[in-house]
């Protein structure tokens, strides 16, 4: 009886290890440094080398199963701004269409990150973007989200857009909210 007793006891405790190290992997975050900003994202988003000197940052975020492509995470940051929050907002907005073929309404809000505050960002539709920045050639991705994030300071004003399918990019809603509220501004 005592046997059992313990067999059943060590079952339950190897039960329970097992799960904490199976959330302690799925937890595992990475922390990305944008020059002036911190934030941790999922060790599942594969940063890269920015593809241009504009990009402080880089990741890709995986497709979920039927989506043909990844989402892609892109932090910029501006000494001296880059124009308002609420017209950032709106060209953010601009670079989606509704059905009607309207840029639709992005949806906003004020988040904390571990030291200032952030504006969340979020818009779908068809992705019409340009292909590079001046570009008169336009993306036409039907079914795309864009999830964003904006840090303003004094000195500089840090963007993170992240653009992708739009079922990928449901998915990854609870690790952006993560990653907003880690962010976190240097001292």
């Amino acid at each position: 009886m005592q046997r059992r007793s313990f067999l059943a006891s060590l079952m339950a405790f190897s039960m329970a290890q097992t799960a904490r190290v199976q959330a302690f992997v799925q937890n595992k975050k990475q922390s990305i440094n944008g020059g002036g900003i911190t934030f941790d994202v999922p060790e599942g988003w594969k940063s890269s080398k920015p593809s241009s000197s504009m990009r402080r940052a880089q990741l890709a975020i995986p497709p979920v199963a039927g989506d043909k492509e990844p989402g892609e995470v892109v932090l910029f940051a501006f000494p001296g701004g880059a124009g308002s929050v609420d017209a950032n907002i709106e060209r953010w907005a601009g670079q989606f269409r509704d059905a009607g073929g309207a840029p639709p309404k992005a949806l906003t809000k004020t988040e904390k990150g571990k030291n200032t505050d952030v504006t969340r960002v979020e818009v779908s539709g068809r992705y019409v973007a340009a292909v590079s920045p001046g570009s008169r050639e336009t993306l036409d991705k039907s079914n795309f989200k864009l999830v964003g994030a904006i840090v303003v300071t004094p000195e500089v004003s840090y963007f993170l857009k992240a653009v992708g399918p739009d079922a990928t990019m449901k998915a990854a809603a609870k690790d952006f909210d993560a990653l907003i509220a880690s962010m976190k501004l240097a001292d």
